[in-house]
């Protein structure tokens, strides 16, 4: 691969990748060693994050179609290898959150992939990337599950960072590109659409009601964890990595 062609994104919008229908498999211990590598890489370009969880899926019965989309994260590494984080120095301590979900986006099991990513002045710090448990029956509910696991890192952080005297037990601030997963926060009575989500997830609303945290609307098109949700277009995917 030190020859190959770069490419300017991990993973092509549109990819779906599936445990079926493809019957040539390839060396599964090649394969979970790359993964393992390219896993190392994610703690500082967080760019890949999405790409390589994806990936990870298949180690226990490796397809071509899987080492393909292996081999593009490594073409887009090649041409990306000058990248990384940059931390300045800032007197600005408050943390922001930006969290995300896709809808049913894993052709086989139907679940959804929840991203968060977090900020202290003008820097990313942390992220994730991750299937959820659960089937969401709407983008509303999938939201309020990716919602609900950046609440609770938020509040991990924020008594981290007030032990550490580094900021003041401040509210967090936290990102949301959907509406009615906010309202769903922040109305602490079950009805219809919320009856049948799990109570673990609700968390989310004691939080929200004693002010450890706030929900805030932010467009899509400003919505930096997207990256970590879905294969974006080239623009758009090089657009957020710029925020990052």
């Amino acid at each position: 691969m030190l020859n190959c062609n770069p490419v300017s994104t991990p993973m092509e919008p549109g990819t779906k990748l599936s445990k079926n229908g493809e019957v040539e498999r390839v060396d599964a211990s090649r394969y979970r060693s790359l993964i393992g590598s390219l896993r190392y890489l994610t703690s500082t370009r967080p760019d890949l994050m999405l790409s390589v969880g994806i990936a990870s899926r298949f180690m226990e019965d490796p397809r071509y179609s899987h080492w393909k989309a292996l081999k593009r994260i490594l073409r887009y590494v090649k041409g990306t290898m000058s990248l990384g984080l940059c931390f300045t120095k800032s007197d600005n301590y408050r943390l922001i959150g930006y969290s995300d979900s896709d809808w049913c986006g894993d052709v086989d099991d139907r679940k959804s992939t929840a991203g968060y990513v977090f900020f202290m002045g003008n820097s990313a710090f942390t992220w994730l990337s991750k299937k959820q448990p659960i089937v969401a029956l709407s983008t509303c509910e999938a939201e309020y599950v990716a919602a609900s696991w950046s609440v609770q890192h938020a509040v991990w952080l924020r008594n981290l960072l007030s032990k550490l005297e580094i900021m003041k037990a401040e509210k967090v601030l936290i990102r949301v590109d959907n509406r009615s997963a906010i309202e769903l926060a922040k109305n602490p009575i079950n009805h219809e659409r919320s009856k049948h989500i799990d109570v673990r997830f609700h968390f989310i609303r004691e939080k929200v009601k004693e002010g450890s945290v706030e929900l805030e609307h932010v467009g899509s098109k400003e919505q930096v964890a997207d990256i970590f949700t879905k294969p974006l277009p080239t623009t758009t995917f090089q657009k957020l990595r710029k925020l990052l």
